[in-house]
């Protein structure tokens, strides 16, 4: 792993803060169907993603033979009414974590990288395989987020910026 894929990984919450720049709170929180997420349901499905990785990297490091937990995002995005939450304290507490992971990050050998686990569906998973593997999931819902902006926009007729 190289500097470049943990400030990939950090620059995760800037890209955050671009796609909802501008977007008030009715727009944050407007949802196409019931059971699609809102802009500020992605955003604190994508802080308990972190808080995850966080714990199945440290049972990795800390050498786990059981298989790394898997999570029900559905049922942690209604089960904790995150679409009552507040997008700035949300995007503050992914911040903190990703700060908080990189520094622990930064301190990993080049074999530590390469450490590994059993995850949920059976596969092994190496420390390198989970950051990279989280900073493409924050890619995959910053374009759901685009996808909700933009059917937020023809729904209502008002232009959502894009960033």
């Amino acid at each position: 792993m190289s500097s470049n894929d943990i400030q990939a990984f950090l620059d995760t919450h800037d890209l955050l803060v671009q796609a909802v720049d501008g977007l008030d709170s009715q727009q944050l929180t407007w949802k196409g169907a019931p059971a699609s997420w809102s802009v500020t349901e992605v955003l604190a499905h994508l802080a308990d993603h972190s808080i995850v990785i966080s714990f199945r990297i440290r049972d990795i490091l800390a050498g786990t033979t059981v298989r790394l937990p898997a999570f029900d995002q559905d049922a942690w995005v209604s089960g904790q009414k995150a679409n009552d939450g507040n997008v700035a304290d949300i995007l503050t507490a992914f911040a903190q974590l990703l700060r908080y992971n990189s520094l622990l990050l930064g301190r990993l050998s080049a074999e530590d990288w390469e450490r590994s686990a059993i995850n949920a569906k059976g596969d092994t998973v190496r420390i390198t395989d989970i950051v990279k593997g989280f900073v493409k999931h924050v890619n995959t819902h910053l374009n759901q987020i685009e996808r909700i902006k933009r059917s937020l926009a023809a729904q209502s007729g008002q232009e959502v910026s894009s960033h």
